[in-house]
């Protein structure tokens, strides 16, 4: 096959994601039918069929095309020391990841019973042991493990809990990063370190007050 016959190939099937996407986000998964698909594109059912036979094949292929950047980023950070550099980096790309599938990931919020019985649910919480697996240090304190997980569902609820928020979106994203990072660098530089004073007595602990027993200036004196 010609690529000019490849590339239109390549974009009739990118059509169809995001028009299916766009439908099941307005009357919900379960509403949608293919037909509806086929009309909203103005193709027939036929030409829809060459691409995808089923709504799930649709899902199915729009999760791994949106989510490669999670996958690669998942081998990419096992390869890695667990450094702070890296653990910033990891945050960094997965900001980047999540924002460019966002539309897929809005869809698997507002359809989690869906997700759920779809083939693309076991396969994401694969993937999200995966990505805890390379931002955290196994030998952390519990504390620090939960502040670099905490860091990556922070990136989450970015994309839900504050697109009503007012504000430019560029700036909230990079706000909800900044704290993330903020995160996963407290958890760092945290790790096998006692915070300051920890486990130490206070300078006063055990030790009586400068004028403890003593009486004061006046006491007993007549007035």
């Amino acid at each position: 096959m010609d690529r000019t016959k490849q590339r239109r190939r390549g974009d009739t099937r990118q059509r169809i994601q995001d028009v299916a996407l766009e439908l099941f986000a307005e009357q919900g998964y379960e509403k949608t039918s293919l037909r509806e698909v086929a009309e909203r594109l103005d193709v027939t059912k036929a030409a829809l069929y060459y691409h995808f036979k089923t709504k799930e094949e649709i899902i199915v292929s729009l999760f791994e095309d949106l989510t490669k950047p999670i996958e690669d980023l998942i081998e990419w950070g096992r390869q890695q020391p667990h450094t702070l550099d890296t653990k910033q980096e990891i945050v960094r790309r997965y900001s980047e990841a999540l924002t460019k599938a966002a539309p897929l990931f809005r869809f698997m919020q507002e359809n989690q019973a869906t997700v759920r019985d779809l083939s693309i649910g076991d396969t994401f919480k694969t993937r999200m042991l995966a990505m805890r697996e390379i931002i955290i240090d196994p030998e952390a304190p519990l504390v620090d493990q939960v502040r670099c997980i905490s860091a990556m569902f922070t990136l989450h609820a970015g994309m839900f809990v504050l697109q009503d928020l007012a504000g430019d979106a560029d700036d909230k994203r990079k706000a909800v990063l900044e704290v993330a990072i903020d995160l996963v660098t407290q958890a760092h530089e945290g790790a096998g370190q006692p915070h300051e004073g920890a486990g130490q007595p206070h300078e006063s602990a055990g030790q009586p007050h400068a004028n403890a027993g003593q009486p004061h200036a006046n006491a007993g004196q007549p007035s």
